[in-house]
């Protein structure tokens, strides 16, 4: 479990890599007793995403895996948090099922190659709260998140939600563990909802829009009884061509068809409009999903954004005015993709102020992807909070682990 640990003590570079829920609040406890902090690593495909952290000691949560309950008509499954996510997709699709929430997988934009895939681990990406294209329909990685097993940084076993896909005992505390990027507790185990997958997908796709059209056709498709589960624009600079507005439709393939038809005579007019059906949907889908648009320009400082749908369009426009930039949207302009590059605090003041609008007034938050450790130690990598929330993100962080001995200094600088 343990290499080089002995009494209150440990050894420099202690690898903790238990097996069980014992051996893992066995490390804790050993981590905390030294006061020296622990980095949590499962697949090491995130490694590259929050603050670069040198900590003494690594938690390898690799051995916690495998499927320990799945019951495909619940919907419902339960795994050890370090189980592969290519073990889950595999199993959910035999029962032609799947994470809604559709993880992504970022190798491409770390450099790490094809192989990494095989390295992603549910824990993981809840964890880190990830979503793809269809959070505009089927929400966050957080909210198919039913319970979990975990230790936290005092080094107690603890536990939360359960099997059911409505659970309202307590505090949601599967919510608050997602996005904390392991700084409040080491997950064991965990519970998630499971979907049917659609019978049938395409794409309708809408060229030569400028960005603020754009926007405008994806939202009003958004807001129509269409079940748009994609909603995406790529300018011509990442499109090889004319800018496309993307739009995804998913279901049984009658009603499929019928939404198509309805959408291309609501929306479609006024522009050229074509439709991709079958394997080309779904690869430029994965594409979008993973940031394959811009994951080729590895020179440049990568950047997340989140904001009203109907400001992305814009606050892409004031970027690109300002930096060297390539972009793209997702979530129907809620998400803005931004690869810059020319910038010595790779964009943040830019981009941050564009956020804020020309008024100040505008709200959204920005998180650096992909940028040296130097850039990464200099600059926030996740927007920085307001006083009062980030006191009462502090309290929660006391409460869960006051010594800070998991991934100390991931999300925030700390001593």
């Amino acid at each position: 479990m343990l290499d080089g640990a002995g009494g209150d003590t440990l050894s420099p570079m202690a690898c903790f890599t238990p097996a069980d829920l014992s051996e893992l609040r066995e490390a804790i406890a050993a981590a905390l007793a030294a006061e020296e902090p622990l980095e949590l690593v499962a697949g090491g495909t995130k490694r590259g995403l929050g603050r670069p952290l040198q900590l003494p000691h690594t938690l390898d949560l690799s051995r916690l895996s495998g499927i320990r309950d799945y019951q495909p008509s619940e919907l419902v499954l339960t795994a050890a948090a370090a189980t592969p996510l290519a073990e889950i997709e595999a199993a959910l699709g035999q029962a032609r099922q799947m994470l809604a929430f559709e993880p992504p997988d970022w190798g491409a934009l770390y450099g790490l190659g094809a192989a990494a895939a095989a390295r992603r681990t549910l824990g993981g990406v809840l964890a880190c709260n990830l979503s793809g294209p269809r959070r505009i329909s089927a929400g966050a990685a957080r909210d198919h998140f039913l319970g979990f097993r975990a230790v936290n940084g005092r080094g107690e076993v603890f536990k939360a939600g359960g099997k059911v896909v409505k659970n309202v005992t307590g505090y949601d505390l599967p919510k608050l563990m997602a996005g904390s990027f392991g700084t409040l507790a080491a997950l064991e185990e965990v519970t998630i909802k499971v979907l049917p997958q659609p019978a049938a997908a395409l794409t309708v796709v809408l060229s030569g829009l400028d960005p603020a059209a754009a926007v405008r056709r994806l939202n009003q498709a958004l807001a129509m009884p269409y079940e748009v589960s994609g909603a995406a624009y790529l300018p011509a600079a990442l499109a090889g061509g004319p800018a496309l507005a993307l739009l995804r439709l998913e279901g049984p393939a009658p009603s499929v068809a019928f939404r198509r038809d309805r959408l291309l005579s609501e929306i479609g007019t006024q522009c050229r409009a074509e439709v991709l059906e079958g394997k080309s949907s779904a690869v430029l889908w994965r594409a979008i999903r993973d940031g394959g648009p811009v994951a080729g320009h590895g020179g440049r400082v990568l950047w997340r954004i989140s904001a009203a749908p109907a400001r992305g369009a814009e606050i892409a426009e004031r970027i690109a005015r300002a930096l060297d930039a390539l972009w793209y949207l997702d979530w129907g302009g809620g998400l803005l993709w931004a690869a810059v590059s020319g910038a010595e605090d790779g964009g943040a003041a830019v981009i941050r102020a564009a956020i804020r609008g020309a008024d100040g007034s505008g709200t959204g938050h920005a998180t650096l992807i992909r940028g040296d450790p130097a850039l990464r130690h200099a600059v926030p990598v996740f927007e920085p909070q307001a006083a009062p929330l980030a006191a009462l993100a502090a309290r929660v962080r006391e409460s869960f682990d006051p010594c800070r001995i998991l991934n100390r200094g991931r999300m925030v600088a700390e001593g």
